[in-house]
Parts: structure tokens; C-alpha cells; sequence
């Protein structure tokens, strides 16, 4: 098992890559409908599986072409099975099952979670990871959907140590730009203005910062801006708009970071007494003031930390493919009878007793 093509559909992007074993991406061909849900203010199931529909097996096509293999030099496939918008999930694995029988290639359903504690192994001709990046590393999965903080011990040893009790920081700010006029998706936005204003000059809180365990929220936030942005005429948002942006930010970057570096000191290491190598990853993770935040953090403490680039943070076929060609190689091919799922499976991550599990 050298070469794998994967497929992404868990939500709105269409995403297609070719993979080598050790994670080098010969090819990764991305679809985006942003344009499409926009006019909504968020994503629309039935939109976003309409749109894989039209896209993947000309993106199927362009990936092969980019990477310069024909289907004879496969020798698997990965899709994403779970978690994530039903409908989008069947265009995916209902394409690669058909695919699998055409091309009598084995295939497997991967958890999209997975994928993204295992993105920081991906290199390709201008990223490569760390030399001595390897199990086990503490990793903060932050997206439009999830937020949580896991102890990566190795290929399919995961552990919770925290989540988000209400909503997950990609929300939050998209949120947040929807109050203030910036339409959607938000985050981008807010960070783009965000670069331009005074992080100091609004107060937000920061929930659940101060407390011992590692979970977080970020509803109150959201409503504490709800709440500042009711009580300002439009023409005084407007006239503010950088530093709102920034100072919510700095609120959401400062929330994250405080659990993590409480991880960091308070999460024992098994197997030596190094410092934890700690990874930032999902679609949150491209956030530039986090990275830059984190970074900082980092090189101060000694902390080895691994971000991957943005194109292999958001929503990305390669690492399904990395996540799937680990597992083919193991022999975990998947069945015919394999169905999508919205939620994880039972057993697909352990959770300490510090956070226990929420369903």
C-alpha cells in the first residue's frame, strides 16, 4: 500500500487528494461554496450535498491529472464516514464504494476528527513537517464544529482532555461577524480587520479560563457581544469595526490558549520526561493571531509546537488520506455495508476523567 486517493465531504468543501504513505501529498484539488451559502448567512445541508454532487468526479479527475498517476497506480481509497452534514457524507462514500467496485481497489472510512490530529504528519514540495515530530503530542482541534483538546498517544490511542460544553470558537466567530455586518463565512473577515485594530479596547470575558479542568465555551462570549454590539448605533460599530473584531478575537485566541497551556504543565507525559510537543489544528487553527499568539508562546516556554499550513488545516481530502492509508496498511478496509454517520463511533476516542463524555 503506497498510493491512496481520498475524498472529503463532511460539510460544504469538496475535496480530493492523492497520498503517499509517509503523508507526502502528490495532489490536493479543493472545492469551496462559500458563494452559494452566503446569501443564507450559513451553510445549507441540502445545498452543500447538491454542490459534491456536481464537483467531486471532476475534482476525482483533476487530482489524478495534477498528481500524474492513472487509477493503475492506486492502491487504495479513503473517505471521510463521520462525523458530519449526513447528506454531504453520503455523495462521498456512496462515490468512493462505486469507485472501490469499479477499480477492485480496497477502501476505508475514515473519522474526520482523526484526520485532523494526524494533518501536522503531511508534507509536500514546499511543507514538510519537523524531523523529530512523532507520537505522542498534545493537540487542540478547533473548527466551525468542534473544539477540542486531545492527548494524541498514537495511530488510533486518542484521548479527550477537554471540549467545548456549548458552542465550538469557529462558530463563535462567524457569529460574531454576522452581528456586525461582515456576512458569512466570518472568521476570515474578523481576522482580516481584526489586524488592523486595537486588541485592548473592548472587554470580553473569557469563559471558564479560570477553572482547573480543560473545557471551554464560548456562548457567554457570544452573548457579551451580542449584547455591546446591540447597545452602539450602527455608525459607532461601523467606526469600530477593527477593534471589536480585534479585541473578540483576542477574547476567543486567549480562551483557547489559557486550556492549553494548562495541559501542557498539568497532563503527565508517558514514556519520558520531555516536554510535550503540542500541534494546532482545524479550520480555527489558520487563524493568524492564534498562530502568531501561539508561536510567541512557544518559543518562550521551550514548547515545540507544529501548525501545519492553512490548506491542510480546513477541511482537506489529504489528511483523510494520510489518516486512511495508515489504516489499509494495517488491513482495516471497510465494507460495502459501511454507512455515513453524523456522530463518532463508540470508541473512536477514550475520555479521561477529567472530561467526561457528552453526548
Amino acid at each position: 500500500m503506497q498510493l491512496i486517493l481520498a475524498v472529503e465531504t463532511s460539510c460544504d468543501d469538496t475535496s480530493v487528494a492523492v497520498v503517499r504513505h509517509d503523508g507526502f501529498v502528490l495532489s490536493l484539488c479543493s472545492a469551496h461554496q462559500d458563494l452559494v451559502h452566503r446569501p443564507f448567512g450559513g451553510i445549507v445541508p441540502e445545498i452543500a450535498s447538491r454542490n459534491h454532487t456536481e464537483q467531486l468526479l471532476p475534482l476525482i479527475e483533476r487530482a489524478l491529472s495534477e498528481a500524474r498517476v492513472g487509477w493503475d497506480s492506486i492502491d487504495g481509497l479513503a473517505v471521510t464516514s463521520r462525523p458530519g452534514l449526513i447528506g454531504s457524507l453520503i455523495v462521498g462514500l456512496v462515490t468512493v464504494k462505486t469507485l472501490a467496485l469499479a477499480k477492485n481497489l480496497p477502501f476505508v472510512g475514515v473519522n474526520h476528527l482523526e484526520a485532523h490530529l494526524l494533518a501536522p504528519f503531511l508534507s509536500d514540495k514546499d511543507h514538510s513537517p519537523p524531523k523529530t515530530f512523532d507520537f505522542p503530542y498534545l493537540a487542540l482541534a478547533i473548527s466551525g464544529g468542534h473544539t477540542h483538546l486531545y492527548e494524541v498517544r498514537a495511530l488510533n490511542d486518542y484521548w479527550v482532555l477537554g471540549q467545548t460544553v456549548d458552542d465550538a470558537a469557529g462558530e463563535a466567530f462567524d457569529k460574531f461577524a454576522k452581528m456586525v455586518g461582515l456576512g458569512f463565512p466570518g472568521g476570515v473577515q474578523v481576522d482580516r480587520l481584526a489586524q488592523q485594530g486595537d486588541p485592548r479596547a473592548f472587554e470580553f470575558p473569557r469563559p471558564k479560563s479560570r477553572e482547573e479542568n480543560f473545557d471551554f465555551s464560548f456562548s457567554g462570549l457570544k452573548t457579551a457581544a451580542q449584547r455591546m454590539v446591540q447597545q452602539m448605533d450602527p455608525l459607532e460599530v461601523k467606526n469600530h469595526l477593527a477593534d471589536l473584531c480585534a479585541s473578540y478575537q483576542e477574547a476567543i485566541v486567549d480562551s483557547l490558549l489559557s486550556k492549553l497551556k494548562r495541559a501542557v504543565e498539568k497532563v503527565p507525559k508517558s514514556g519520558d520526561s520531555s516536554p510535550w510537543s503540542v500541534v494546532l489544528t482545524g479550520g480555527v487553527s489558520a487563524n493568524s493571531r492564534l498562530r502568531e499568539a501561539a508561536r510567541l508562546w512557544a518559543e518562550d516556554r521551550g514548547v515545540h509546537l507544529v501548525v501545519p499550513p492553512p490548506r491542510f488545516c480546513t477541511d482537506n481530502a489529504a489528511m483523510v488520506g494520510y489518516a486512511g492509508i495508515q489504516r489499509l496498511r494495517r488491513g482495516e478496509a471497510s465494507q460495502q455495508d459501511l454507512a455515513p454517520s453524523p456522530r463518532l463511533y463508540e470508541g473512536d476516542f477514550h475520555y479521561t476523567s477529567l472530561s467526561p463524555r457528552r453526548r
